[in-house]
């Protein structure tokens, strides 16, 4: 079945909000395994909303709606779908009862405008709004139902997981599971090369490819009569996807950052961790600590920002700096031996670049960035080159840096 979503508000079209319901509600159709075919989004006028349902209907067999439920005159979908399927509103007497206990539960006086909010299209069907005023409603049109529920996001959210997904479930006839792969040091066309024809559109599962600052997360949606069927699908394809990409797969479905995943790992060999950091100014840290009992791990980190700073607190040689410079393979080696020095640490990770947007050279370039990282048997040093604006690349070099402390730590896991 193919649905899609609809979306009613000026608000959309002024672009002073997000349409985060469109996001949600389409993530929640495709993991009941429908296939989610488009968005619309249209303001309040009148004409507008009756011919989307109009052209959504001829089309459709499932749709979505948000928005347009107040008790405002620029809250039209009501009338909207009751004038689309030539009927009238008629009221529900249950939609009514709680409205009037609501606020007479507030000590509130009740506008004659909040019980408009119990009508909806003869023929339809009321749906219940357990924390708001607003009733959602059901209607078919043609071959196409329609869920209308209200553009508020807690409202529609808690309406949709009470009384409109256990319907799409039956309706779905087929189980469908998703699982997700997240993937940090390779590029989404080298990604989409390897996996050429896993993403083919008839492949089941689909494997489809999401972007968001240099992290490619890998939707895999399995559908089957079953969900064992399903689950194998998934398990198939998995196996599949980490033979081709190997350990550039950092995480899967909820462990969604790499601070996430480092903290399982430091967890799981008991290394203590510390870091010495200058162009990133304290991110690697900072998201480090955002984990829940990265004290047990985690022994310091100090922001060596200026050259003295690296010669006085970190032990890295001035003749170093002066030879080499404060960005250099050499001075990110010293920075990471003296931090495990002076902390204690069994590992120390350090990080020094060219953030910009000045200080670059013909030799040294903005984005250029050294990671060290040292341990009992010595130190390595990686080169990065990354673009962007300087906060592009504060974070690319924290990823980065996070990213080599992870591939260290599974090579010393059992």
């Amino acid at each position: 079945m193919n649905a899609e979503v609809l979306s009613i508000g000026s608000e959309l079209m002024a672009g002073r909000i997000a349409d985060t319901n469109a996001a949600f509600l389409s993530e929640q159709l495709q993991s009941l395994g429908f296939d989610v075919t488009r968005h619309t989004a249209v303001g309040d006028r009148r004409a507008d909303i009756r011919a989307a349902i109009k052209e959504i209907a001829a089309r459709a067999d499932l749709v979505l709606v948000t928005g347009g439920l107040g008790p405002t005159r620029d809250d039209p979908t009501r009338e909207c779908f009751a004038a689309a399927c030539g009927v009238e509103l008629v009221e529900d007497p249950e939609s009514t009862r709680r409205i009037r206990e609501m606020f007479a539960a507030r000590q509130a006086p009740l506008p004659a405008s909040n019980l408009g909010q119990a009508y909806f299209p003869r023929g339809g069907e009321a749906i219940r709004n357990s924390t708001g005023t607003a009733a959602g409603f059901a209607v078919r049109l043609g071959r196409c139902r329609f869920f209308c529920m209200p553009g508020v996001p807690s409202e529609m959210k808690v309406m949709f997981r009470e009384s409109v997904e256990p319907q799409l479930r039956s309706a779905a006839g087929r189980a469908t599971l998703v699982r997700s792969l997240h993937i940090f040091g390779l590029g989404e066309s080298t990604v989409g090369e390897r996996l050429f024809d896993l993403m083919a559109e008839d492949h089941n599962p689909q494997v489809a490819t999401q972007v968001h600052e240099g992290v490619i997360t890998l939707r895999l949606t399995a559908t089957d009569s079953g969900e064992a069927a399903a689950r194998r699908r998934l398990d198939e394809t998995e196996a599949q996807v980490r033979a081709l990409i190997g350990n550039a797969i950092f995480g899967a479905d909820e462990t969604v950052t790499l601070q996430a995943a480092v903290a399982a790992l430091l967890g799981r060999t008991g290394l203590k961790v510390a870091f010495a950091e200058s162009c990133t100014g304290g991110e690697l840290s900072a998201r480090l600590t955002d984990v829940p009992g990265i004290s047990a791990f985690l022994l310091e980190s100090v922001v060596t920002y200026s050259n003295e700073s690296k010669i006085r607190r970190l032990g890295v040689p001035a003749e170093t700096i002066e030879r080499d410079g404060a960005v250099s393979a050499a001075t990110a080696e010293a920075m990471a031996r003296g931090m495990r020095a002076t902390s204690g640490a069994d590992v120390a990770l350090s990080v020094t670049g060219i953030a910009g947007p000045d200080g670059g050279t013909a030799a040294k370039p903005v984005g250029l960035v050294y990671m060290a990282l040292a341990d009992a048997a010595g130190a390595r040093v990686e080169e990065a080159r990354f673009r962007g604006t300087r906060q592009q690349i504060k974070d690319r070099a924290a990823k980065s840096g996070l990213n080599m402390l992870r591939l260290y730590l599974e090579g010393n896991t059992a």
